[in-house]
């Protein structure tokens, strides 16, 4: 990622990540389709090409959401002790529904937060 030249008012990443815009401008919008990050920015031109979030927002989901189901199910099961069909009709939409919410929300925050950290690979020193 290059240097940023242009002078923006600093941008809170979590704010703009949760709603999905510009972690330069935070006008622009961040996603061209629901996952998808765009090219750029269409307010302030900021090339997103730097934008790798990896397997990241994934494994964050799969522990938030994987945690709160589990264990709903379990005290669901425990309490009323309804029978199995009844148990995937109940979690497999809302594991689905929860997960797709939280994915989008995490991959903004975290495509936001290597923004302004300045985030790259790392390169070795070869102390030349």
């Amino acid at each position: 990622m290059s240097e940023d030249k242009a002078i923006w008012p600093p941008i809170d990443p979590i704010s703009a990540g949760l709603h999905g815009r510009c972690p330069r401008c935070g006008e622009g919008q961040l996603f061209s389709g629901f996952l998808t990050v765009g090219k750029r920015c269409t307010n302030c031109g900021l090339d997103y090409s730097y934008a790798d979030a990896g397997d990241g927002p994934a494994v964050f989901v799969i522990l938030i959401i994987g945690f709160i189901i589990v264990g709903l199910a379990l005290w669901v099961e425990v309490t009323l002790s309804p029978p199995l069909w009844l148990h995937l009709l109940l979690w497999i939409p809302l594991a689905v529904a929860l997960c797709l919410t939280a994915l989008r929300l995490i991959k903004g925050v975290l495509l936001t937060l290597q923004y302004r950290n300045k985030a790259a690979e790392g390169q070795l020193d070869r102390g030349e």
